[in-house]
């Protein structure tokens, strides 16, 4: 350390102690993203003595960056930009002692200590103590996704409100905080977006089971966009539900199935005219777990069935029970393909059969009756008198 450096920081030690009115206010530690822009929030008080020195058309701001000392460190004149100097405008008033300052185009050159400087006339001033650090990050930090209520169980048919809550980064535009899900559902339109804090509300039903809900931060830089995200998957809990495919088939036996979904997993009973059936010589049970919160039953009934038979499936977990009554099939449903053409061959000969002789009947009376008629028409010609044409032949005759 040169002998320069040392008086300079004598006289600023001594001006510690002597001038006490000379205080500053700015945030310890803040994080800009590259590409975008970062804020220093600042104000500063000086000995009452300045005041008079302190005007608009004089006060000018300086930044000092990681010596407080060494004037060739500066990085910023609100009066007098020089070349290397960081983009940046001082946004606050330094006639009302606001020295809020934004730096643009952020890049890793400005991570490091920022002292603050005023001059104004006889005013000149560099404050050590506190000052700002700037770290320079490539991404974003992560939006915080939670569930509002900070509800341990989620229930069918209760409301939901997951918020999304993000850090502020100087951005212009300013970012934004957008829903998505997977698998894709239709979103609520009830969220909303206030402060980098968005709430997403919706009524849960077991659609919602499992999917994922992500809250995304984009800020919109010159380059490109940069994101980051945060998800929650939901987890609801729902009374079991059959489904609508569950049905009974007959081959040589018939043969049911069901299907159920809940969460949390469901249990399947089988009950036969109202009773609980279980595995026996005429009837087989069998279990398949689907997933998580699905399990397929079928049931193998050996066993002769009347009309008044009645099958049905129940499932029932910790939130409630569903029932749903299978439709056995029919005496004619169970017989199988081979049969029924069997049946239909036997029918349709028997009616062709039917058909054949109530033909052969009819022509058999027809033709009797026509014979019949033919006889009596015979007869008839044999006993009949002479006409009275031969009868005068006859005569003539015997006259000659």
């Amino acid at each position: 350390m040169s002998i320069a450096e040392k008086i300079y920081i004598f006289v600023f030690l001594l001006q510690g102690v002597y001038c006490t009115r000379f205080n500053v206010s700015l945030p310890e530690k803040i994080e800009a993203l590259s590409g975008s822009c970062v804020i220093i929030n600042c104000t500063f008080e000086i000995d009452k003595q300045y005041d008079q020195y302190l005007t608009e058309s004089d006060a000018t701001g300086l930044w000092l960056k990681d010596k407080m000392y060494a004037i060739d460190n500066q990085v910023f004149n609100s009066r007098d930009p020089k070349p290397g100097h960081f983009s940046g405008n001082i946004t606050g008033k330094l006639h009302e002692k606001n020295c809020t300052t934004i730096f643009y185009d952020v890049s890793s050159n400005h991570s490091g200590v920022y002292y603050f400087r005023i001059m104004s006339g006889r005013l000149k001033y560099t404050y050590g103590q506190p000052f700002s650090t700037i770290d320079v990050i490539k991404s974003p930090p992560k939006p915080r996704v939670y569930v509002a209520q900070d509800q341990e169980e989620v229930l069918e048919g209760s409301s939901v409100s997951l918020r999304c809550s993000a850090e502020t980064l100087c951005s212009s535009p300013p970012a934004t905080l957008t829903w998505s899900s997977t698998p894709r559902i239709p979103l609520s339109e009830s969220s909303r977006l206030q402060e980098l804090i968005s709430d997403l509300n919706f009524t849960a039903t077991h659609r919602e089971h499992g999917v994922t809900f992500t809250c995304t931060i984009t800020y919109q830089l010159q380059d490109k966009n940069k994101t980051a995200q945060d998800s929650i998957t939901v987890h609801v809990q729902y009374a079991p539900k059959i489904s609508s495919s569950s049905s009974c088939s007959r081959t040589n036996v018939t043969v049911c199935f069901c299907e159920a979904d809940g969460n949390p997993s469901p249990e399947l009973e089988w009950h036969l005219s109202g009773r609980p059936v279980t595995n026996s010589s005429n009837t087989f049970i069998s279990e398949e777990r689907l997933s998580s919160t699905g399990l397929r039953s079928s049931i193998t009934l050996h066993q002769s069935l009347t009309h008044t038979s009645t099958l049905q499936c129940v499932s029932n977990n910790t939130r409630g029970t569903a029932r749903k009554l299978l439709q056995l099939p029919s005496s004619l449903a169970r017989l199988n393909f081979s049969q029924l053409f069997g049946v239909a061959v036997v029918a349709l000969v028997v009616v062709f059969l039917c058909t054949v002789t109530c033909i052969c009947v009819r022509w058999s009376t027809k033709l009797q009756a026509q014979n019949e008629a033919a006889g009596t028409y015979a007869s008839l010609q044999l006993s009949a008198p002479p006409s009275e044409y031969e009868t005068l032949n006859i005569k003539r005759g015997d006259t000659q």
